[in-house]
Order: structure tokens, then sequence, then C-alpha cells
């Protein structure tokens, strides 16, 4: 009787202490179940404290879920997001291990002057400031040519040709008269030959041999090429009636077309460096002198009057050469690589990186672009970090379009379309087929690292090819819509080889 009782007495306090622990582990659950559902996406997670702000189907990122469970999109679980993972202000966190496999690199924003060089063909012509003009000052006949033909070169101080002039032989004989008469009478005479077109150098030549010199030679000014030949001998001349035209060839003039947008960056008196196909592996040196103020509507150029320096004479008109303009040096700005800014329509975008791999789309007003450098004017400071590659995979992990629209004005109609979403292809079995939408069983989809699931897909008319049904095998492709769901692009069955016992 009494191993009876004492059996029952072990069973009582067994079923008791049982009761005990089944209602400690409810109150348990029953508070955490509760801490989920109040929270209203602020979750306190079991493992190391981190606060999950709301749940999402990562293939429709843009609807949240406060609570945890099966997405009703397709056939798979919610994912949490945390707080440390998603960004705030607009900012994209992305982890260390995601940028590396994107290829994401940052370049730092720093301070410099973009060495613009402007490069431009242009033709070699005569300098107009090196003309001389070699002229008659007295009536006479050409007597002898020294230079007799165009082109040809001559030095300064050579003979050009002997004018005869009957004018001065009487002045000449009046003078040499009045000299051996009186002081007074000699200077009348000599100011005669003056009048006459004879000069200083001429006059003493007279008087220091005390005879007539009834001719004149004439000679060169200055040394260059022989540009007009406008007298032959025998001919009769008057009083200024040109002779000669000799342009001095110690610098040349290249007359340069210079884009209308590189413009500003042109300057008299900025450095020049000339070559020509005629001299291999020469340079010539010069600078501009002037920009001519005329545009040419066809080509819309300004031309720049470029004066080189033309040792030996080895530059002559007509010849072509190619000229790098530097111009004047530039106060300092801020520079980012130009891969880095991104065009979207009426904006200048860039991604700054911040700590915890974090990055934020930054509007800014660029400037000048040379040498794969781009002029930040505002939006930057020195030392920021800018994303310089792999900038538009950000949208991997967080819409480019959604980033940037928080920036500007909701209604800007200027704004670019974003390029179409790449397409997908799949393979699967068709489970459910409805006016709008048809539901697959799908294989892995590797372009997209998605894994087997079950999940819907538009259809952007409703309609199908007519061997199309529920239970058949199909191959598709699909698009990502602006949306964030997927949609079919194409479908079309996926018959069977033959002998595999259903295939047509």
């Amino acid at each position: 009787m009494l191993p009876a009782i004492g059996g029952i007495v072990l069973a009582a306090v067994v079923g008791y202490g049982t009761y005990r622990v089944g209602l400690v582990r409810g109150s348990r659950n029953a508070s955490s179940t509760a801490s989920v559902a109040a929270g209203g996406g602020s979750v306190q997670a079991g493992q190391g404290g981190r606060k999950v702000l709301y749940w999402h189907d990562p293939m429709v990122p843009g609807q949240k879920f406060d609570k945890p469970g099966k997405s009703p999109f397709m056939d798979m679980q919610l994912v949490p997001v945390y707080a440390d993972e998603a960004g705030d202000d607009g900012k994209v966190a992305i982890s260390p291990r995601v940028q590396q496999n994107l290829g994401i690199r940052t370049a730092e924003v720093r301070e410099g002057s973009l060495a613009t060089t402007v490069e431009s063909v242009g033709s070699v012509a005569w300098n107009e400031r090196d003309l001389y003009l070699v002229q008659t000052r007295a009536n006479g006949y050409v007597e002898r040519l020294y230079v007799r033909a165009p082109l040809d070169r001559v030095r300064k101080g050579q003979a050009l040709a002997d004018i005869y002039v009957p004018d001065w032989v009487a002045a000449q004989e009046d003078y040499l008269a009045a000299r051996r008469m009186s002081a007074d009478l000699a200077d009348a005479a000599r100011q005669r030959m003056r009048l006459a077109g004879m000069t200083e150098e001429q006059i003493r030549q007279i008087e220091k041999s005390g005879r007539v010199h009834p001719r004149l030679t004439i000679t060169a000014p200055v040394s260059g090429v022989v540009a007009e030949l406008a007298v032959r001998e025998g001919m009769t001349i008057m009083s200024g009636a040109p002779l000669y035209r000799i342009n001095g060839l110690s610098t040349v003039w290249v007359n340069a077309e210079i884009p209308e947008a590189a413009a500003a960056q042109v300057r008299p008196g900025s450095a020049v460096e000339a070559r020509a196909a005629a001299w291999p592996g020469m340079t010539f040196q010069g600078k501009v002198g002037a920009i001519l103020p005329e545009i040419d509507p066809t080509t819309r150029t300004l031309k720049a009057r470029i004066e080189l320096a033309n040792p030996q004479g080895r530059l002559v008109p007509g010849m072509f050469a190619t000229v790098s303009l530097t111009p004047a040096a530039r106060k300092a700005v801020l520079l980012v690589p130009s891969e880095a800014v991104i065009q979207t329509g009426t904006r200048s975008v860039v991604f700054v990186a911040s700590e915890n791999g974090k990055f934020a789309p930054v509007e800014v007003e660029t400037g000048s672009e040379a040498n794969g450098q781009t002029e930040i004017r505002s939006g930057l400071s020195s030392g920021q970090k800018v994303v310089a590659s792999g900038q538009f995979l950000v949208d991997s992990e967080a819409s480019l379009k959604g980033a940037t629209a928080r920036m500007g004005d909701a209604g800007d109609a200027d704004a670019a379309k974003p390029a179409a979403a790449p397409t997908h292809h799949g393979r699967g079995r068709v489970e459910k087929i409805d006016p709008d939408s048809i539901t697959l069983s799908h294989e892995a989809i590797p372009t997209l690292q998605w894994g087997p699931m079950t999940m819907p897909f538009k259809l952007p008319r409703g309609d199908l090819p007519r061997d199309i049904a529920v239970g058949s095998q199909v191959t598709f492709e699909i698009r990502q819509t602006p949306a964030g769901d997927y949609q079919i692009v194409k479908i079309t069955p996926a018959y069977k080889h033959a002998g595999s016992g259903d295939g047509k």
C-alpha cells in the first residue's frame, strides 16, 4: 500500500514541475512575440543587440513590413533590414565585401589647376609687321637691276637697282659751284639737294668726293625675301613709285583656328609651341600675338595670330603647322576624376564616401574638363572622397533614381530617364495564370543570384502564347520595372528532346 502511495506522490511532483516549466517557457515566448509586434518595426534582435527597422522582400524592395513572415509576392521569407545597414539622410550603406565585389573605387577631392593645352592647326604667313617697301624719291630711269625675280632672298644693305636721276645732276652741280663762292650759297644749294630727294648720306658723299653722282644705288633695308618686284631695267619711274616689297623672315605668323569653346582659354601673350611636317623633330617657339575679333560661321572658330621665331628662315608662307597653346596659369580649383561625375539631365551628381561604408549622392556644379579631371565649383570640399568607379552599381543596394530624386524638386521634368534594365533568362514550370500575371516555379537564375523558387511575374500586355498553359515547361526573359518588381519580356514553351516521354 505504501509503495503505491509513494508512486502517486512522485507522479504528482513530476507533473507539477512540468507544469511550472511550461508556464515559464510560455511567458518568455509571449513576451518575445509581444516585443516584435509592439515595436512597429523597431525590434531588438536576439544576437548582438542589432535593431531591426523593418522586413522586406529583396525582389520588391519598395514594400516594407513591420513583422517577419512569408512574402506575399513570392515563395520566400521576408528579410530583416537592420538599423546599422540602412542608409540615413539618403545614404547608401554597403559592406566592404560587397564593395569589393562591385569594384567600387574612390578618389580624393583635391586642389589643383587644370593644365589644359589647346591643339590646333594653322598655316604659315608673312609677318606683316616685318614688311618693308622700297620706292623712289625722285623721277628717273632704271639703268640696272641687281635683284631681278620675286622671292629672291636678299641681305640687308645688298644693292637692288641703279637709278639715273636727272634732277639730282643739276642740284649737285649747283651745290659744287655755290660751295666755291660762299658758305651761304652752299647752304641754300644743300637744301635744294634735300628737296630733290637726296638723303643726308648721299649729300655727305657729294661733299666728300667733290664731284657729281648722277646715279642712285638702291639697297635692301632688311634681310628677307622679295615678295613683290614692280620694276624692270629701262623703265621710267616717278617719285614715290614702289620698286620692291621685302618681307623679313626672322619671324612669321601662323594663323590658327581656335574652337569657339576654347576661346576663353587663349589670350594674347600665351606661350605657343609649333611643329611643321617639313622639319620633323624641330620645335618652334612663339606666342599669341592677337585673337582676331571674328568667328567663322561655318566652322565656329576664331583665328589666333601666332608669332613664331623663324631661325634660318626654315618656315615659309604656305606651310602647315601644328600648334600647342598653353593658357596662362589659373588659380587652384577643386578637381575630381571626370568618371566620378554622373550626368542626370539638368544636374551633375557624385557619390561621396563617408565612414562605415556609406555613400551619399551630392549635387555639384562642374566647370572645365581636361586630362580626365573635372573642375568642381560647388558642392564638395577638399579631402572628401568620391566614388570614381562602380558608382552605377551602387543602385544594386539602393535605387539611384530614388536617391537623386530626394535632392531635387519632384516636378523636375527635365531629369534624364534611366536606362532600360537588363534582361535575365530563366527556365521553369507554369503554376498559375492570372489576367495580368503568371506564377512560375523556376530554376536558379545566376544573373540575379536567385535560387529555385516559386513567384509571380507581371504580364505587360496580359497575353500569352496559345501553347502555354498550367503545367507547361517554359523558358522566359524578365526585366525589373521602375517599381522594383519583375515582368515577363518574353516567354516560350521549352520542348523536351525526343524520347524524354512527353516531348514534341
